[in-house]
């Protein structure tokens, strides 16, 4: 084949992965909005199909020596690239049986039917022989990668590319002894004004507002949209099929604005990567970390900012007018940064937010680990939590059973990518407010464009062109690192609460 021929195979068959990622995804997204309870069972069977497949064609001899062929190119530095994230990813993808792959989404479409129901009759003892299967092929996948003699060293690698866990036991070690002392302090002051979240407020409204403001910050509804569902996320079906989901409560508006801006902040990443690197090895975020980030940003350093209130709490009152005619812009930007310990994480602000994090990061260690068994699990979460948050779940609904992850993948590799993302997600508008002098003042005139282009730039269009700590030395400047964080943080709450 010449060099021509070579490359055009090769971006036919990326074009196929794709496409079979992307059905993959949007029988996931069908499991998780609209599937009758009815079709759960059918469903784990065709997924397991599609990701066996999936996986032969990723592993497919031909496959491998077409990488190999494409390794005596003449290749620009944005092709050598994709060639050699397609090598390690295929390298990966090898390691894995094909019978392993389809054991294993099976496995995960029935275990997340049966916490669909499980979790809402608090029956714990439902998921525990699951969760043990879970576990065990857990385990199973990280000892296809005998190099890492640490599971959590593999699962943590495969999120977010060159990082360890030991890494991140320090990160976490560094953020809980700055951040235990301030919330303690937080907590002891008086806190804001809650009573008119408390009040009704008409779903179809809020669902309404939450896509005007992700419109605002740059969403393209063109190539998304929005729907409801238990567990909030984002999802990428095709090269320009980028979509979102979220929850809502009758009497909390604030839950779906910022389920809906989470998302948004993921889908702007997704939809932002530049269109010749679509449908590639290079199409789509580089990291668990450095996606996370992107959601955290939009969701909590603009949408928590005063500056944003400013912008957009008129929009607020006019949608609900009886609910806020005696709220005031000030109350509304200190209740919706209400700093308080609670069970939920996805619920928790920003200050306690990564304990609960570190809390299941720890739990996952202990279960790979093996010095904790998943009968265990219910009891060691409570303790976790009292010693963590000084908290005990009345129920296992909002204890163990409360997220999704363990119940619908695997055990490792995604919640550290939470803190992770918080961390960077700083240093990030850091960057940007450096490049981009007056943000703030953008914001609170509702004009988010400035923002999302450096974003865009730096972050967004490169996909996975650089590894995840190049993208960050890249755009920011520096390595990663806790102290933009950390000073956003000190300073805004600080000020809030008059320490």
């Amino acid at each position: 084949m010449t060099q021509h021929e070579t490359w055009v195979a090769l971006r036919a068959h990326w074009q196929e992965l794709a496409d079979l990622g992307g059905i993959g995804a949007l029988l996931g997204w069908d499991q998780s909005t609209y599937l009758p309870r009815g079709g759960s069972a059918g469903r784990a069977r065709q997924r397991a199909l599609l990701s066996g497949l999936r996986h032969a064609r990723a592993t497919d001899a031909g496959y491998g020596r077409l990488l190999d062929q494409a390794g005596a190119l003449d290749l620009g530095p944005t092709e050598a690239r994709m060639l050699a994230v397609a090598r390690r990813d295929f390298e990966r993808a090898t390691r894995l049986p094909g019978e392993f792959v389809r054991a294993s989404a099976q496995h995960a479409g029935e275990s997340y039917a049966a916490w669909v129901e499980a979790r809402p009759a608090n029956d714990w003892a439902r998921m525990v022989p699951l969760l043990e299967r879970t576990l065990d092929l857990s385990v199973q996948r990280a000892a296809f990668f005998p190099a890492f003699t640490d599971p959590m060293d593999y699962f943590v690698d495969a999120s977010d590319e060159g990082m360890t866990a030991g890494q991140v036991d320090a990160v976490f070690a560094e953020l809980r002894a700055a951040l235990v002392p301030l919330v303690d302090a937080v907590a002891a002051a008086p806190a804001p004004r809650m009573d008119f979240l408390a009040r009704e407020y008409p779903v179809p409204t809020q669902l309404r507002l939450g896509e005007e403001v992700g419109a605002l910050y740059g969403y393209d509804f063109v190539r998304g949209r929005q729907d409801l569902t238990a567990h909030p996320f984002m999802t990428r079906l095709g090269a320009r099929d980028v979509r979102i989901t979220t929850r809502a409560q009758l009497a909390d508006p604030t839950d779906a604005l910022y389920s809906t801006l989470h998302e948004v902040g993921h889908a702007l990443y997704e939809q932002g990567v530049a269109e010749d690197l679509l449908d590639t090895p290079l199409g789509g975020g580089v990291s668990a970390g450095v996606h996370e980030s992107q959601s955290r940003l939009w969701e909590n350093l603009v949408g928590r900012s005063r500056a944003f209130w400013a912008g957009q709490f008129g929009r607020f009152r006019d949608a609900f007018p009886e609910q806020l005619n005696d709220v005031t812009e000030e109350e509304m930007f200190r209740a919706v940064n209400v700093v308080r310990r609670s069970l939920i994480r996805t619920d928790a602000d920003e200050l306690t937010y990564n304990l609960h994090v570190i809390t299941r990061y720890e739990l996952e260690r202990q279960l790979l680990g093996g010095s904790l068994a998943v009968s265990d699990l219910a009891d060691a979460w409570h303790a976790a939590y009292e010693a963590n948050l000084g908290l005990r779940a009345p129920s296992h609904v909002d204890g163990v059973l409360q997220d999704v992850h363990w119940f619908s993948g695997g055990i490792g590799g995604v919640f550290q990518g939470y803190t992770l993302g918080n961390v960077l997600s700083a240093q990030f508008y850091a960057a940007a407010q450096a490049g981009n002098p007056g943000l703030d003042a953008d914001i609170a005139r509702g004009e988010f464009g400035r923002l999302h282009g450096w974003l865009r730039e730096h972050v967004y269009a490169p996909g996975r062109t650089f590894t995840p700590n190049e993208l960050v030395q890249r755009a920011t400047g520096q390595g990663m690192t806790a102290a933009p964080y950390l000073a956003y943080l000190r300073g805004k709450y600080t000020e809030l609460y008059g320490l």
